[in-house]
């Protein structure tokens, strides 16, 4: 096993590296509208994948992520960005098939074993979700990036989306919040291998489990909360859906030590970005506190589920989440009829 560091190649990596959602929504809006009989989901709503369908009983989810290193170790970095990767046809309710490679690395400025590393790390993972790889494409480029072309299938009728949310609807989420915060204060020297470890874990955890249980209790609606952070993708539920969204956030699964590290200001530029993105159309509570609000912004990478759940299943579905697997899920908040405002943070 290699010893080169990852992170000595980065300032920023996993879904924080992201574009600014304000700069990728004016780029997506000049953008020609692809209308087909046979799609089911495009771009317009902002959903995780695109979906087409084949025929009565099959349609195929399609998506992609890459993202430069997370962590230090190769093989773990491949585990993160397959999952990622693979969260997004989860999120729609499918089951994942086949994958391509994407690969951008400098043979001449790091050790070619870390390549190998990276690739088994993402291969074991993609074996994990039951689905193939198929090969892939590789650039030399540097700092590194890694991730998937992901084809995954669903029944049309069982296709969960994120304008699945209806107004009564409360909302589970499925893992804790502020892996972003984490991962900073790490590059700052502030929190210690055991907090980043854990955060590390939750990150290479399939969201499988989870879209399991939103089969097995036909739920509609859900998406996955990565580079956008909880407020920027439950805002694109809300506005997908026309509902807007009520979120507790003392309720919140959470990291303790991302809340520590928010008070000292340990704030990634990510969560900043995103605040920009949602501000104009949320509520803040006058008690929210600045720690929770940002939390609420933090960009996560391989982040868990938000999925709308009828009121009078949140219990029996919550109680499934934990067996499967998924023991910090929590209701935090609710889908209420469309008002002015997509979202209130209270």
């Amino acid at each position: 096993m290699s010893n080169f560091d990852l992170l000595s190649t980065v300032e920023q990596g996993g879904c924080s590296a992201k574009l600014s959602p304000v700069q990728l929504g004016e780029i997506l809006a000049k953008l020609p509208k692809v209308e087909h009989p046979n799609l089911m989901v495009g771009i317009e709503t902002h959903d995780d994948a695109g979906v087409y369908r084949l025929n009565d009983e099959t349609a195929l989810i399609y998506t992609t992520d890459f993202f430069p290193p997370v962590c230090r170790d190769g093989y773990e970095f491949g585990q993160i960005a397959a999952a990622n990767a693979l969260s997004d046809v989860y999120a729609m309710g499918g089951t994942p098939l086949l994958v391509l490679n994407l690969m951008m690395f400098s043979a001449t400025k790091m050790p070619l074993e870390v390549f190998g590393e990276i690739m088994q790390g993402g291969h074991d993972k993609v074996a994990e979700a039951g689905a193939l790889v198929l090969g892939g494409h590789t650039i030399e480029d540097y700092p590194p990036k890694f991730g998937l072309a992901v084809v995954g299938m669903v029944h049309p009728d069982r296709l969960i989306t994120n304008s699945g949310v209806r107004a009564g609807d409360v909302l589970i989420l499925t893992k804790p919040l502020g892996s972003g915060v984490i991962l900073a204060g790490q590059r700052n020297g502030m929190t210690d291998e055991a907090t980043v470890q854990k955060a590390l874990d939750y990150m290479k955890l399939l969201n499988k489990s989870g879209a399991d249980v939103m089969q097995a209790y036909n739920l509609k609606g859900a998406t996955d909360i990565t580079g956008f952070g909880l407020l920027g993708h439950a805002m694109r539920m809300a506005e997908a859906s026309n509902v807007t969204i009520r979120i507790q956030s003392k309720v919140l699964p959470h990291y303790p030590e991302a809340l520590a590290l928010l008070e000292e200001g340990c704030i990634p530029g990510a969560a900043f970005r995103n605040l920009e993105f949602v501000k104009e159309s949320t509520v803040f509570g006058s008690s929210l506190e600045y720690e929770q609000k940002m939390l609420c912004c933090d960009a996560q990478t391989s982040g868990g589920l938000l999925m709308a759940v009828p009121a009078n299943m949140a219990d029996e579905v919550l109680e499934a989440l934990k067996k499967a697997g998924l023991p910090e899920s929590a209701v935090i908040g609710e889908a209420v009829p469309r008002s002015k405002k997509s979202m209130y943070l209270d």
